[in-house]
């Protein structure tokens, strides 16, 4: 198993291979050279990013082959609820935001592995309390950690986008839009609780 930097991508790791789902992990450390005359870009501030990198391509996680469907998968790990000893009801946010280079990257590996391919982000949230029941669809456990995994397609992503922040280069969905969009990341139904941990219960 690859050495993952963050513990998100550890836990989305740990539940495809509890769930024997084929997958390649993406080394983080390398980075791709775009063909000459390659893709499109996500706005000035992009295509600013890309020209200062030489035309490096931002890397992403996983690529994920399903009995369905083949997936790019781009983790993105987020806190979810308040701290311990707080209530667990305050401190609900999906937060959803990526950078720019985070859309361009994933847009430009898209049309580099084609059509047979579907890019997506993973929201990998690390629940501060285990959460009550029906609060989510699905939880996994994983190294003491709570999680609840929500993906949402990239082109989704960036029909519904908006600004977050100029200055960092970063944008979000809207959050009542972003529950009606994205969706649990589930490859398989449910198991039981008694599964192997990194299942979903």
């Amino acid at each position: 198993m690859t050495q993952r930097r963050f513990h998100y991508e550890q836990a989305f790791e740990h539940y495809l291979r509890a769930n024997r789902i084929p997958y390649v992990a993406v080394d983080e450390a390398k980075k791709a050279l775009l063909p000459a005359g390659s893709g499109s870009a996500v706005g000035e501030a992009a295509d600013a990013r890309k020209a200062n990198a030489g035309g490096a391509i931002k890397s992403f996680d996983f690529v994920v082959y399903a009995e369905s469907r083949n997936l790019l998968v781009d983790v993105k790990g987020r806190m979810f609820g308040s701290a311990a000893g707080r209530s667990s009801l305050s401190n609900r946010r999906f937060e959803s935001w990526v950078t720019l280079e985070d859309i361009e990257g994933l847009q430009r590996w898209q049309e580099l592995f084609g059509g047979d391919f579907e890019a997506i982000f993973v929201f990998a949230y690390c629940l501060r309390q285990q959460p009550p029941d029906a609060l989510f669809e699905s939880v996994l456990s994983h190294g003491g950690r709570w999680y609840a995994l929500r993906e949402i397609a990239l082109a989704s992503y960036r029909r519904h986008m908006v600004r977050r922040s100029e200055k960092w280069g970063t944008v979000h969905i809207p959050a009542k839009v972003y529950h009606r969009i994205s969706r649990p990341f589930l490859i398989h139904p449910p198991a039981a609780c008694d599964s192997p941990e990194g299942a979903i219960c």
